[in-house]
């Protein structure tokens, strides 16, 4: 590899998912703002987070030379970008509008170096089973939503009211570790 990798997040998922591919790396949270503008789309809005963390990292390097690897990942349903829930209530709300349908996980990525950079999304739909209430209820009991976009976390309990998916799992989880090995294969 040409520059030493660094994972611009904290995520153990991500981390996880990133030693797949046996490329040492070293982690360095972004520590950003993850703000949005009103009305975003949800691939934009994966793009510029993305783009934000790689930055803020790269910032903090004084050498530069090195090969950043930054995501975010957002879930939406009906065009509206579900956060990851503040309440208890807000997780029920969440819950309740993905049961039984159909939303999308879009995951954006930035792969940034000094000679090339990278700055994708891929987007996975999952369709959710229908849920009762006492369901719901029971799975945020749980506290896993309340950490999770969208309220549910397909790598845990969440994947037992996951109906199907189509695109890459992975992606769901947090990282499309398929094709960011193909994107950081194209950087070396």
């Amino acid at each position: 590899m040409l520059y030493p990798l660094i994972l611009a997040s904290s995520s153990p998922r991500r981390k996880e998912l990133l030693a797949l591919l046996d490329i040492p790396f070293t982690i360095q949270s972004s520590d950003t703002d993850e703000s949005l503008p009103a009305g975003i789309s949800p691939e934009r809005a994966v793009l510029l987070l993305a783009k934000r963390k790689a930055e803020a990292v790269q910032k903090k390097r004084a050498d530069g030379k090195c090969l950043i690897l930054s995501a975010d990942t957002v879930v939406a349903y009906q065009g509206n970008i579900l956060g990851k829930p503040k309440t208890e209530e807000e997780a029920f709300s969440m819950l309740s509008a993905l049961s039984g349908n159909t939303h999308s996980v879009y995951t954006g990525v930035c792969l940034d170096s000094p000679k090339a950079s990278s700055l994708f999304y891929v987007c996975t739909k999952v369709t959710c089973s229908p849920l009762s209430s006492q369901e719901t209820r029971d799975s945020i009991a749980t506290g896993e939503p309340m950490d999770k976009a969208g309220a549910y976390g397909i790598q845990g309990r969440g994947s037992l009211f996951v109906q199907k998916i189509c695109g890459d799992y992975f992606n769901v989880v947090g990282l499309p570790i398929a094709r960011v090995k193909r994107e950081i294969l194209k950087l070396m």
